[in-house]
């Protein structure tokens, strides 16, 4: 069944109406008719299966009858915020997307010392709401019940204000030198409700200056295996590494 997440609350037998884009995702480019049915998520993060009951082409609006609640967890243990400075190319939508049917809780993109690639004031806004738009897409995909929040910074010194359980740095240098405890400690230490935020850097890495100031405000370097990854691949491998540790392994 498609997912949809929709902007009101509902309840079991109540009729919603769809209009807009989730409308016209159902008639034009799904071609539902009635009787089909389709998972909606509400804005506290509740799902629910419902069945097309009417669908009017000229006013482009769909009425759903709620039937069933779904109770099933689909989100990560631990809430993961990734942080990272801007890539070249479309790296951005490629974290945002993947990283999203992974189970990142929320991005942070900012400006970092070695970043190529800039967003001035102009673009940030367009930028954000073009993300934001591919994470709703891909929470939808994945049939999870939370969107990731798309957030901007001007540089990886705001970032460190940030608070969180567990602070980590994706660092090449501790993966060349062959640390690899930091990452496992943390997973295997951390508790279902954690907040876990972990930094990445462009494709030049995170500056010297920029590990050290980091550190100062409690971030861990931690290295992610023994290859060097790309940096839109980084993320994806924390995320995994996650899911395996808290859900995978404890199965």
């Amino acid at each position: 069944m498609q997912r949809y997440f929709i902007d009101e609350a509902i309840q079991v037998e109540q009729q919603v109406t769809l209009t807009g884009e989730t409308a016209h995702h159902m008639l034009k480019v799904m071609r539902m008719q009635p009787g089909h049915r389709v998972e909606l998520v509400t804005p506290d993060e509740q799902a629910f299966i419902g069945e097309l009951t009417e669908l009017d082409a000229i006013d482009k609006t769909v009425t759903v009858t709620v039937q069933s609640p779904i109770t099933k967890s689909v989100e990560l243990p631990i809430e993961t915020t990734i942080v990272c400075g801007l890539s070249k190319g479309d790296k951005t939508d490629w974290i945002v997307q993947k990283g999203t049917q992974l189970g990142a809780h929320r991005f942070i993109f900012c400006n970092s010392q070695f970043s190529v690639a800039r967003w001035d004031d102009k673009k940030q806004a367009k930028k954000v709401a073009r993300l934001q738009k591919i994470a709703q897409e891909a929470a939808e995909q994945a049939h999870r019940t939370h969107v990731p929040t798309i957030e901007w910074r001007n540089s990886l010194t705001a970032v460190a204000q940030e608070s969180a359980t567990i602070k980590l740095v994706a660092y090449e240098e501790s993966a060349k030198d062959g640390e690899h405890a930091q990452l496992v400690q943390s997973l295997q230490t951390a508790q279902p409700g954690d907040r876990l935020l972990c930094v990445f850097g462009p494709e030049g890495g995170v500056a010297p200056k920029e590990i050290e100031m980091l550190a100062a405000a409690g971030f861990k370097m931690a290295g992610l295996g023994p290859r060097i990854l790309r940096a839109e691949t980084a993320p994806l491998y924390l995320l995994s590494a996650i899911s395996y540790v808290t859900e995978l392994a404890t199965l």
